[in-house]
């Protein structure tokens, strides 16, 4: 086969290889280890935009590509605002309740822990 037609076949099958194989409600197109390993390139820049991908190998799913989530760090005083008006209402003694729950009290030094 010529290399032209070489490169064609590898691109349409690239193109229509997502199987769609859904994992926990997210669908991901399904590359084998060859795949990765020959178009890490391609599968890394388009993991970058957001896409997922299951990675094969003899047929058998192995690994999940995801993107990575970007948290925010800030957050403005109106967002936060808008955010807080539907939070339910916790009381003074519910609040302090659940402090004490989460802190340790133990008096002594911390280097006796």
């Amino acid at each position: 086969m010529r290399p032209e037609k070489v490169k064609a076949a590898i691109k349409r099958a690239w193109h229509h290889m997502a199987h769609g194989a859904t994992i926990r409600g997210v669908t991901m197109a399904e590359i084998t280890q060859r795949d990765l390993r020959s178009r890490s390139r391609e599968i890394m820049d388009a993991v970058e935009r957001g896409r997922s991908f299951t990675v094969t190998r003899d047929g058998h799913r192995i690994g999940e590509l995801i993107p990575l989530r970007h948290r925010r760090r800030f957050v403005s005083r109106d967002e936060f605002a808008a955010m807080s008006r539907n939070a339910p209402g916790a009381g003074l003694d519910a609040f302090r309740a659940d402090q004490d729950a989460a802190a340790n009290h133990e008096l002594g030094s911390a280097y006796d822990r």
